[in-house]
C-alpha cells in the first residue's frame, strides 16, 4: 500500500511557495539573470519574506505578495515585511564559472503507471486538491467552497483503498451535504465509487477558518507535494524562491527529464535518477540511473544528457518568467513545464 498527499493552492505553506516564485517570476521578467532565494512564511495576518537578490530590476515584494495572496481566493487583509539583501560573495564566485549554487542530492522519477509518467497515487492526490479549486472557481454550486483544503490517496495495488479529502468552507454549511457534494463532484469522477468507511471527507467536522488566519505557512515545507509523494527519496532541498542556478531546483527538474525520457523511450519501464553537487562545482559529484529491476543506466544517461548547471538551464530554458504554476499542484507530470517535455532520441 501506498499513500500520498496533496494540497490545494490555498493551504498556508504553498501560499508561501506561490508568493515566493512570483518573486522570482516577477525578476526574471525584467532581468533574466536574476538571482533570486526568497523565503516566505506568513502567521495570522502578516507575511514575512527574507533572502538574498542579485538583480538589475527593480520589484517590490510586497506588493507581490498582496496579489498572489488576493489572486488565491483570500479576502482578509495581510501585513508585509522585507528583508532582501544582496547575494553573497563567497556563493557568486562558484555560481559565476558557472558552478553549482549550492552542494545537495537530487532524485527523478519516472514510471509507465500512468500517462504522466508518475505513481498512480501522487496523480489522483494532484486532481483531488486541483478539482477543490477547480469546483470553488468555476462551479456556481460551490460558492461555499473556501481556498484552503487538503487530498490524500491510498492505493492497495492498482485498487483505492482510502481516499481523505478536507476543505474549508463557508460558515453554516452542513457537513453531510458536504459530503454527499464532494462525493458526487469530485471523489466518483476522479478515482470512482469509495467504500463509505474509507471515504473521509472533514473527519474532524467543521473547517471554516483556514489560511493564515488558522495556520502558519512558511516556503519548502511540502516538499513530498512538489515531488513524488514520498514513494522516492528526497534529498531534502525545496524549489520555490529560488532561481535555476540553484540546483536545489534545476537539479530536480533536469533529473525528472532525464528519467521520463528514458522512460518514454523504452529503456525502463520505471527509473530513478540520483545527483549530487558540490557548490561552485560545475561537474556533478555523482550522477546515476537506476530501473526498477535493477539495471544500471548511468552510462545511457551520462551519454544523453548534461548535468553541469548552465546546461540545464539551456538546454529546459529556465531564466524565463516560469515558475508560479509549479508552486501548486506539483512540480511535475503538466507538459507546460519545460522539464516534461519528451525528447526522443
Amino acid at each position: 500500500m501506498k499513500t500520498v498527499e496533496s494540497v490545494t493552492e490555498g493551504h498556508p505553506d504553498k501560499i508561501c511557495d506561490q508568493i515566493a516564485d512570483a518573486i522570482l517570476d516577477a525578476y526574471l521578467a525584467k532581468d533574466p539573470r536574476s538571482r533570486v532565494a526568497v523565503e516566505v512564511f506568513g502567521s495570522h495576518g502578516a507575511v514575512m519574506i527574507g533572502g538574498e537578490v542579485s538583480s538589475t530590476a527593480e520589484v517590490d515584494p510586497a506588493q507581490v505578495a498582496q496579489a498572489v495572496y488576493k489572486e488565491i481566493g483570500y479576502e482578509d487583509d495581510i501585513e508585509v515585511f522585507t528583508n532582501i539583501e544582496e547575494q553573497s560573495p563567497d556563493i557568486a564566485r562558484g555560481v559565476d564559472i558557472g558552478g553549482a549554487g549550492d552542494q545537495g542530492i537530487m532524485y527523478g522519477y519516472a514510471t509507465v503507471e500512468t500517462p504522466e509518467f508518475l505513481p498512480r497515487a501522487v496523480v489522483l492526490a494532484h486532481r483531488l486538491s486541483w478539482g477543490l479549486s477547480n469546483l470553488r472557481r468555476h462551479h456556481s454550486g460551490f460558492k461555499w467552497l473556501r481556498p484552503d483544503g487538503k487530498s490524500q490517496v491510498t492505493v492497495d495495488g492498482t485498487d483505492v483503498h482510502t481516499v481523505v479529502v478536507s476543505t474549508q468552507h463557508a460558515e453554516g454549511m452542513d457537513q453531510e451535504q458536504i459530503r454527499s457534494l464532494l462525493n458526487e463532484h469530485l471523489i466518483i469522477p476522479t478515482v470512482g465509487t469509495i467504500k463509505e468507511r474509507n471515504l473521509l471527507i472533514n473527519p474532524t467536522g467543521s473547517f471554516v477558518s483556514g489560511g493564515f488566519a488558522a495556520d502558519t505557512g512558511l516556503t519548502g515545507r511540502k516538499l513530498m507535494v512538489d515531488t513524488y509523494g514520498g514513494i522516492i527519496p528526497h534529498g531534502g532541498g525545496a524549489f520555490s524562491g529560488k532561481d535555476s542556478t540553484k540546483v536545489d531546483r534545476s537539479g530536480a527538474y533536469m533529473a525528472r527529464f532525464a528519467a521520463k525520457n528514458i522512460v518514454a523511450n523504452g529503456v525502463a519501464k520505471n527509473c530513478l535518477v540520483t545527483v549530487a553537487y558540490a557548490i561552485g562545482c560545475e561537474q556533478p559529484v555523482m550522477l546515476e540511473a537506476k530501473s526498477g529491476d535493477g539495471r544500471d543506466l548511468s552510462e545511457y544517461l551520462k551519454q544523453h544528457f548534461d548535468f553541469r548547471p548552465m546546461a540545464i538551464i539551456e538546454r529546459l530554458g529556465l531564466r524565463r518568467p516560469i515558475f508560479r504554476p509549479t508552486a501548486a499542484y506539483g512540480h511535475f507530470g503538466r507538459d507546460e513545464f519545460p522539464w516534461e517535455h519528451i525528447s526522443l532520441n
